[in-house]
């Protein structure tokens, strides 16, 4: 592996722990909130005021459900960045298929509706996708140059 690569995944690993800390604190935000202030904490370009009700509480659990899977996958991409920081090449796919994925699901749903502020929301996607193309860009390159 050359300096380029490994500088390369130390970026993305850098920018995984980033995602992962921040949807670690995301999770345990929506996860201490009623549904109420978690819907106010996720959807943060909404006037607060249209999302206050009283919510059923099967509401405020499929909310819980949404912070734990908030919280897990920024823990999963920490652990997987500290991986790829060590040259997993293995870490690559795993951590870029949960932080990915899980991005791609915000910016269907929640992003591009419009429901998010660009920070923290929309650079987060940035932030993933840019680990992404680097760690993967070393994988292909390593890959290619020992075929």
């Amino acid at each position: 592996m050359t300096d380029a690569q490994k500088l390369a995944l130390k970026a993305a690993a850098v920018l995984w722990i980033v995602w992962g800390l921040v949807h670690t604190f995301a999770g345990v935000m929506v996860l201490a909130s009623d549904a109420t202030g978690g819907f106010q904490a996720i959807a943060d370009a909404v006037d607060p005021v249209a999302l206050e009700a009283e919510y059923h509480p099967a509401v405020g659990g499929v909310l819980n459900q949404h912070g734990w899977n908030l919280g897990w996958f920024g823990i999963a991409t920490i652990i997987g960045a500290i991986l790829i920081w060590r040259q997993n090449t293995t870490a690559i796919w795993v951590t870029g298929m949960i932080g990915g994925l899980a991005d791609i699901g915000y910016l269907l749903f929640v992003d591009f509706p419009g429901y998010v502020n660009f920070v923290p929301g929309t650079i987060m996607t940035f932030i993933s996708a840019s680990a992404i193309a680097l760690s993967f860009w070393v994988w292909f390159s390593v890959r290619r140059a020992t075929a």
